[in-house]
């Protein structure tokens, strides 16, 4: 996978919002000629397990694998090493888990990436677009700020890149480079709901401000027709 994608399809990364394989599998179907990469969360990673990252690549597509490990950092290293194994293109990691705990899995993708044609990218989990603020956590910076100190936390740990709303994708680019990897949520196409949502943008705002890559979910699987809200995105970001 390079470093940086160039083109439209390339940047779109639709989230997977399946219980039964079948499901998953027709999105798949549906997507993959205009979709390169999918992206497997929580919900559907637990519902059906390895295997519908199997199937992805049966599609010869890509996986974002968003599982935002968060734990000691012995138990991150391996959960990043076993993840790795499956073929994943990107996994996340929760930066809260402090510079420790991603320093330990960047040096075991590092360790990998001696002995292995390709290794999977490292994005740390900033804040997540749901939250407006902090206070109710403890921390008393404001989101902004702790998004940008999040991602030079994880930079500095050896990180790819992060993942974080729209609204801190400049600043954060200006805090840790072009080469960054920026990966945005809370994408949210104009007339659509934002649900649970806060921190949200339009595509075409999120790629001015510098985004990398864009992370769409239910504003794609739960419409009517998909592949035209795919469609229209990628002429919007084009």
């Amino acid at each position: 996978m390079p470093r940086k994608a160039s083109v439209p399809h390339d940047r779109l990364i639709v989230a997977l919002l399946a219980n039964r394989m079948k499901e998953a599998e027709a999105m798949v179907k549906l997507l993959k000629d205009d979709v390169r990469i999918f992206e497997i969360g929580i919900p559907t990673f637990t519902a059906l397990g390895p295997d519908v990252v199997t199937m992805v690549h049966r599609h010869h597509s890509r996986v974002l694998l968003d599982l935002k490990y968060h734990d000691i950092p012995s138990t991150v290293a391996a959960a990043v090493t076993n993840a790795a194994e499956l073929g994943v293109d990107m996994m996340t990691v929760h930066a809260v888990g402090g510079f420790e705990m991603l320093g330990r899995a960047a040096d075991t993708m590092k360790s990998r990436a001696k002995t292995r044609a390709t290794t999977p990218k490292l994005i740390a989990v900033t804040v997540l677009t749901s939250m407006e603020s902090l206070g109710d956590i403890g921390v008393q910076f404001e989101v902004r700020d702790q998004v940008v100190r999040l991602a030079k936390m994880a930079k500095k740990a050896g990180f790819d890149g992060v993942v974080a709303s729209p609204l801190e994708v400049r600043p954060v680019r200006v805090a840790c480079g072009e080469k960054f990897l920026i990966v945005t949520t809370g994408i949210r196409p104009l007339g659509t709901a934002i649900q649970d949502q806060r921190r949200v943008s339009s595509p075409t705002m999120a790629m001015a401000a510098g985004a990398d890559y864009l992370v769409v979910g239910r504003p794609v699987v739960e419409s009517r027709n998909p592949k035209a809200v795919v469609q229209s995105i990628i002429r919007e970001i084009s």
